[in-house]
């Protein structure tokens, strides 16, 4: 449990920064929104993000992978929905844009944070 909820901060930081560097996506709240928006897209990615790439997996082959870009895009834009006072994306090509930066910056905190190591 201590390692959802660490990896849910750190996905909410890694949105806020996210959203520092992309004009397309805006997070609000402080640090409410920051632990709403973790939250969330930590559920999405337990959840719905496995039955996603598994009913894509034929598209996952052929495309070698890229189509996963467009899934964690697809993620971040049901974030946005599921809690719009929290997080705006402007559409898809940002969602994408915005999936490949987070995560980067999330393989980053990652290895500072040492979520992976428990």
């Amino acid at each position: 449990m201590g390692n959802f909820l660490l990896r849910c901060i750190v996905n909410g930081v890694a949105l806020v920064l996210t959203s520092q560097l992309l004009p397309g996506m805006e997070t609000r709240g402080g640090i409410v929104g920051v632990l709403v928006i973790g939250l969330v897209f930590g559920i999405i990615n337990a959840v719905i993000r496995p039955i996603v790439k598994f009913v894509s997996f034929p598209l996952i082959i052929v495309t070698l992978g890229l189509f996963i870009l467009v899934i964690n895009g697809l993620m971040l834009l049901l974030t946005s929905s599921l809690a719009p006072s929290y997080l705006f994306v402007s559409g898809l090509g940002t969602a994408i844009l915005g999936g490949i930066v987070m995560g980067i910056i999330n393989m980053i905190l990652e290895a500072i944070t040492g979520v992976n190591d428990r």
